[in-house]
């Protein structure tokens, strides 16, 4: 069931974000009336975590020895009001896909033919 949390941005404005309500041991992040309940941070603090978390991800796979003309990192983002932003968890062990690219001939090299 989705609850929701009200985040304030750095500048005061509201972002309001559905949570899904998790089974074990969870408890519900609205008052039941439909009324956001406020969350410990902001929503930009939240996200912070995020931030510092792809930017590590992206220097990690552009700056390593495969050299790749293109990084792209994708992850889920679930919220909650105590803990802010979170990679979201999937099926599996976690969520986090990572595509690494090159263009042909990028390396100065001429393709063959």
């Amino acid at each position: 069931m989705d609850e929701l949390v009200e985040f304030k941005t750095d500048s005061g404005a509201s972002v309001v974000v559905a949570v899904t309500q998790e089974s074990r041991g969870a408890r519900p992040v609205s008052r039941g009336d439909g009324v956001p309940r406020q969350a410990v941070q902001t929503f930009n603090t939240a996200l912070e975590s995020i931030h510092t978390a792809a930017e590590s991800a992206l220097r990690i796979f552009r700056d390593g020895q495969l050299k790749p003309d293109t990084v792209e990192i994708e992850f889920g983002v679930k919220f909650s009001a105590e803990a802010g932003a979170v990679i979201a968890k999937t099926s599996m062990e976690g969520n986090l896909v990572v595509k690494l690219s090159w263009a042909p001939g990028a390396d100065g090299a001429t393709p063959a033919g």
